[in-house]
């Protein structure tokens, strides 16, 4: 398997992976709609045998109040084809857009999203106060990429793309 930054060749390919991974087309509409207004700040594509096999997005986040300091992505979505899940795909996506974003001098990430994303460092948002549009709970979540402290008494705001590609 390797991972590559997306090219138009790849576009197909994700929207495929997406579909099957999410058994909807939001997702892969939601991709295309920040292709189209230049908002993928990151899109990554696993790639096996010459396959599209998964896909991860990042795109940036604003707060309110603004804050300069910040510079702040969001990770969706995250998506690996049905047949190869639990093999580690997911998990590599999620580390090399972590560590691209980092080095891109972003410095936090949030998502919706369960447990697995503990593992790569991230925490319920609200332990600072932050909250999103989406009321996500402990769902809602964030990880800091440099040593930057974590933001307080935020609300992060999703690009408009999100709540378009729900309709």
């Amino acid at each position: 398997m390797t991972i590559h930054k997306e090219t138009n060749a790849d576009i197909t390919g994700i929207r495929s992976v997406e579909q099957a991974a999410f058994g909807r087309s939001t997702e892969a509409r939601l991709v295309d709609a920040l292709r189209e207004k230049g908002k993928l700040v990151i899109s990554l594509v696993a790639e096996e045998g010459g396959k599209v096999v998964g896909h991860i997005a990042f795109s940036a986040i604003s707060t309110e109040p603004a804050a300069e300091e910040w510079r702040i992505l969001g990770l969706a979505p995250l998506a690996v084809a049905p047949d190869k899940q639990k093999q580690g795909i997911g998990s590599a996506l999620v580390k090399d857009g972590l560590e691209l974003a980092g080095r891109l001098g972003y410095t936090h990430a949030v998502l919706l999203g369960g447990a697995y994303y503990h593992r790569f460092g991230f925490v319920p948002a609200q332990r600072y106060g932050i909250r999103s549009a989406y009321d996500a709970g402990d769902h809602f979540m964030i990880v800091a990429l440099t040593g930057t402290a974590m933001p307080v008494n935020v609300m992060m705001k999703y690009a408009p793309e999100f709540a378009e590609a729900a309709c």
